[in-house]
């Protein structure tokens, strides 16, 4: 009886050891899905709350055709050369453990100068037309890095932002017999949503890249034409495709 009441005693241990055991593997077990599944941030990591951000976006886009004529579908374009010039700065601080918030701010400069001919054999319009604007804009953001491998050198991001643009320019076309000017001046105002990718090279120091996935865009522009007539433009842009022209690619340092 006695030893009945012991192998009783014992298998409920047991059951109640074994049911402890299974629920605590249970509770660490993690959710299903990719963000289910990301791994804890450490304190000594970069991204950890308390810490800040800050770095340096630089990008250039030039161009220029050679000596021989570009035939197009009406006409030859028989010079051009331009270039588009962007610097910016920004700084956040990490309010919890992968998430950050910030701002951007930065210049933009454009300059095009093309001497073209159009419809050549019937109306043999030729005309030299130069374009230059510039542009500011602050742009406040939040920031969700994603540690999806149990690394401290790769993470995955998604940078939410709003910008605000106020840009102005003039263009100037010369067909050989009137010189005329436009000056144009405008707001614009930008919501997007940019993933990417960020690989710490240093301790502290990391190279990042994304690419704009959502946009949303709205434009208010005032034209004025040889200090005469006057027009206003606005135009709105929604975009949910990858855009492969809004790819950056910054230096980030992390302290």
């Amino acid at each position: 009886m006695i030893m009945n009441l012991r192998h009783i005693v014992f298998a409920s241990v047991l059951a109640l050891t074994s049911f402890a055991f299974a629920d605590d593997s249970a509770s660490e077990s993690k959710k299903g899905g990719l963000l289910g599944n990301l791994f804890s941030v450490e304190e000594d990591e970069a991204i950890h709350r308390g810490n800040f951000l800050a770095g340096a976006t630089l990008f250039l886009l030039q161009g220029e055709s050679d000596d021989d004529a570009l035939n197009i579908i009406f006409g030859d374009i028989y010079k051009a050369e331009g270039y588009t010039f962007t610097a910016e700065g920004f700084c956040g601080y990490f309010i919890r453990d992968a998430m950050a918030v910030g701002a951007r701010a930065g210049y933009s400069r454009t300059f095009v100068d093309v001497d073209f001919s159009i419809l050549e054999d019937l109306a043999d319009v030729k005309e030299h037309r130069k374009y230059v604007s510039n542009g500011f804009f602050v742009q406040p953001f939040l920031k969700n890095y994603l540690k999806v491998f149990d690394s401290k050198t790769i993470y995955f991001f998604n940078e939410t932002s709003l910008s605000v643009e106020y840009s102005y320019g003039i263009s100037q076309s010369d067909d050989g017999e009137e010189i005329s000017k436009t000056r144009n001046r405008g707001w614009t105002f930008k919501f997007g949503i940019n993933p990417g990718l960020c690989i710490m090279v240093l301790d502290r120091l990391a190279f990042e890249t994304s690419v704009g996935l959502l946009g949303l865009s709205s434009s208010f522009m005032e034209i004025e034409e040889n200090g005469v007539s006057h027009s206003e433009v606005v135009y709105n842009i929604v975009n949910f495709k990858i855009n492969l022209l809004a790819l950056d690619f910054s230096l980030v340092y992390f302290f």
